[in-house]
């Protein structure tokens, strides 16, 4: 009798086992390939390798390494990818599939579980007003880390798939803006063309000196009451428009759409807060600290137009951060919370406030608070291993100093590692170039790239390692 209960059980472990797999195994509703990054200096490193083996006379190991480090490296990179199957993401791929028997890469993630969605813009190239961006959104969870990059219609549709099914408190700004204002080209430059929006060769001899809270604010509420139906809803689809153009990096264009907006309703608390997002990109694209004063003044007024707009509120205050105004953030924040004690993205702000001051207890406070008031267990989670690694630290004399020396060793190593690459690349250079003037300039610069090139391995292994939060010791 025993003995058949035990197989009963297997049995049913062994079928929802099935089932899990089965699940995991659904077919893909968008995917989109891994940033090429690493595979691109994995090419070069064994491209290197095979110019040491060529100098030193191994011709054939040399176009072995050659042909795999331009044909097979290149192939694996363009099979690697990220799939999202409705409810979870997963790494798919032949070196993906090898490397997760040995549980190296993440099997997968569901999106209840994601903690954490960040995304990063880098200015690719800029011409006149507009600018390109390239996006890399970091998905955490569970200890998990999934990172998607733009690159075409897949990111886009990756995104318009995915984003809109998660939790709005796991969002930042920038993968927000994503989630809304993301659009295909094609229909965006339709748009652009139906707005009568003027072309951007124009735009950019025009003077870009407009102003929120100039005189057409300066109109009585009775006058802007009398704003038709038409015209409201005019702005509205400007103020979308304007965000799609900024999304895309066609700042000069996005910045007219805003005017026009602006122009017909200037009080509108969410369309002065795009706006400020705006100022903001065109300040960073430019590098100009009057645009980035004039996009906290924007961000200053958007606050006082929101009333007690609990979504706004925090994100204003993100934004603030992110502009570098902490004391006017802190004010937004507290606004937040003492009109609502359990906004969750106002904790977490705050959290990130006093972590800067160095005030440990309001850190710890904070994430309490956040994980109290979260109905997500996943953001309840996330909440609540912050709130104990801090408790730590501020119990633990010895574990903190634990924790600043890896976050020194950290820093230290992340600088040689860019100090070694652009050796690496210096000695090349002369290695190459003194091959045609001197055997004694191309032997010095092959063996400074040589050891320029195994320092940037060691503190790229250096850097993973130090990028865990350290273990804290077991009292006996």
């Amino acid at each position: 009798m025993r003995e058949t209960e035990q197989v009963d059980s297997l049995s049913a472990i062994a079928e929802a086992e099935a089932q899990r797999a089965r699940a995991r195994a659904k077919p893909a509703v968008a995917t989109v390939r891994v940033s090429p990054g690493p595979y691109l200096a994995l090419a070069g490193v064994v491209t290197f390798c095979s110019a040491l083996l060529l100098r030193a006379d191994h011709d054939a190991w040399a176009l072995i390494l050659i042909a795999s480090a331009w044909l097979l490296i290149p192939l694996f990179a363009f099979f690697d990818r990220i799939a999202f199957d409705g409810s979870s993401l997963r790494r798919q791929g032949p070196i993906t599939s090898v490397l997760r028997l040995f549980r190296i890469y993440p099997n997968h993630l569901d999106v209840a579980d994601f903690e954490t969605v960040e995304t990063s813009a880098v200015r690719t190239l800029r011409r006149g007003g507009s600018v390109r961006y390239r996006y890399r959104t970091e998905i955490n969870g569970k200890g998990k880390q999934f990172v998607i990059a733009s690159g075409g219609r897949n990111y886009r549709r990756v995104v318009r798939e995915l984003f809109p099914l998660i939790h709005e408190d796991k969002l930042d700004n920038r993968s927000r803006d994503l989630r809304d204002y993301l659009n295909e080209p094609g229909s965006l430059n339709r748009k652009t063309k139906l707005s009568q929006l003027a072309p951007e060769h124009v735009l950019d001899l025009a003077k870009s000196d407009f102003r929120v809270g100039g005189k057409g604010t300066d109109r009585p509420d009775t006058l802007l009451n009398e704003v038709s139906a038409e015209d409201v809803e005019r702005a509205h689809l400007l103020r979308r428009l304007g965000n799609e153009l900024r999304v895309s990096g066609r700042l000069r264009e996005a910045g007219e759409a805003f005017r026009r907006a602006l122009n017909v309703t200037p009080r509108r608390a969410w369309l002065i807060y795009d706006f400020a997002r705006l100022l903001r990109s065109q300040a960073s694209a430019h590098s100009d600290a009057r645009l980035l004063s004039r996009a906290r003044a924007a961000l200053r007024l958007a606050c006082t137009r929101a009333g007690n707009d609990l979504v706004l509120l925090p994100l204003i205050g993100e934004c603030l951060l992110e502009c570098g105004d902490a004391r006017q953030a802190r004010l937004v924040l507290e606004k937040t919370v003492d009109i609502d004690r359990d906004n969750y993205k106002a904790r977490l702000c705050l959290a990130d406030l006093a972590l800067r001051e160095g005030k440990l207890a309001h850190v710890i406070h904070h994430y309490h608070e956040a994980a109290r008031v979260s109905s997500e267990q996943a953001l309840a989670r996330y909440a609540r291993r912050e709130a104990d690694y801090y408790i730590r630290l501020n119990n633990d004399e010895e574990y903190l100093a634990t924790e600043l020396r890896r976050i020194n060793w950290l820093q230290t190593i992340t600088r040689v590692r860019r100090l070694a690459a652009r050796v690496t690349s210096a000695a090349i250079l002369v290695a190459l170039a003194g091959a045609y003037v001197d055997i004694t300039m191309a032997s010095v610069g092959w063996s400074i790239a040589c050891s320029s090139l195994i320092a940037w391995i060691l503190t790229l292994v250096g850097t993973r390692m130090l990028f865990e939060r350290s273990k804290p010791r077991s009292i006996a």
